[in-house]
């Protein structure tokens, strides 16, 4: 596959998504600091749990902008299809790096229910309060980068899954103030890691269905078919095969069985169904065989023969 023709996106989106992550990653760096320092000093486990959560949120979004780059890499006659596929491996080990800090969340809260710890309200308040600002400008700068690119949007979801935890932080924190209930806190922190399960669970289940090569959600099958039986001079469409290699970026694969025709005219055939596939479902790439009824045993489809 050729980079030139078929690049998952141009070079400013690239360019766009590059400086996103790199922002994004100072901001929470930072931030993961300060909030690791007040959770020891507050003693609070819904600030050091949003700290434990910012640390994942640091490695995944180095790892997302690592990925990014690493996936411009051209094709080569062994990676035929290049490095698109590292961004995808990026965003399942993100989504399973935020399922193991959800689990030690779970964890953590148990313990403090068992034994309950004194919490520092105020200063518990102050920090997640910075964090939450952090947080939104952190999400903010990424919602710029490509709406369609997993690697990005997982990494969003880690900022987002922050920016929940702080929102829940600083309820926790306004509680602790005004009640001096502190069992307030591992609560909000099972709350956090309920937050960051589910949308680990997304990320994870959308990976695992593009590396299985499984057809895009937004596209079904059957309304494929249909239209490129619609177009004159196909008589039918079997074998099919639709699948992402990486976010953005669609392929197919199809035997077109067509009415006897010179083969001259099979181009014009093509470009209409190419036309369609990229117009109506956002297909990119598409490779398709040509087949005829009268064609010689060598241009028909033994598979369908054989159904």
């Amino acid at each position: 596959m050729s980079t030139h023709n078929h690049s998952q996106a141009s070079s400013e989106t690239y360019n766009t998504n590059r400086t996103a992550l790199t922002l994004a990653l100072s901001i929470t760096a930072l931030m993961m600091v300060l909030e690791f320092v007040g959770g020891l000093v507050s003693g609070s486990l819904a600030l050091l749990s949003d700290a434990g959560h910012m640390l994942t949120d640091t490695g995944a979004l180095a790892l997302a902008l690592f990925a990014l780059w690493f996936s411009r890499r051209p094709a080569t006659p062994e990676k035929t299809y290049g490095f698109y596929r590292i961004e995808i491996l990026s965003a399942l080990l993100n989504g399973s790096l935020l399922i193991v800090i959800a689990g030690y969340i779970f964890f953590e809260a148990v313990q403090r229910f068992i034994s309950p710890t004194e919490v520092r309200g105020s200063l518990m308040l102050a920090v997640a309060a910075i964090g939450l600002v952090a947080n939104l400008v952190g999400a903010f700068i990424l919602s710029k980068g490509s709406k369609e690119n997993l690697n990005v949007k997982a990494a969003l979801w880690h900022i987002l899954s922050d920016a929940f935890s702080s929102i829940g932080v600083i309820v926790a924190g306004l509680i602790i103030i005004f009640t001096g209930v502190t069992i307030v806190d591992p609560i909000i922190g099972f709350i956090i890691g309920l937050v960051i399960l589910r949308g680990a669970w997304r990320v994870v289940k959308e990976s695992v269905d593009i590396l299985l090569e499984a057809t895009p959600k937004h596209i079904k099958h059957e309304e494929v078919v249909k239209a490129l039986k619609n177009v004159q001079g196909v008589r039918d469409v079997h074998d099919l095969h639709i699948w992402t290699i990486t976010s953005g970026l669609v392929a197919l694969s199809a035997h077109v069985l067509i009415e006897d025709t010179l083969v001259s005219k099979c181009g014009d055939v093509s470009r209409t169904l190419k036309k369609i596939l990229k117009g109506k479902f956002g297909i990119s790439h598409a490779t398709m065989e040509f087949e005829c009824e009268n064609c010689p045993d060598g241009l028909v489809c033994r598979i369908q023969k054989e159904k």
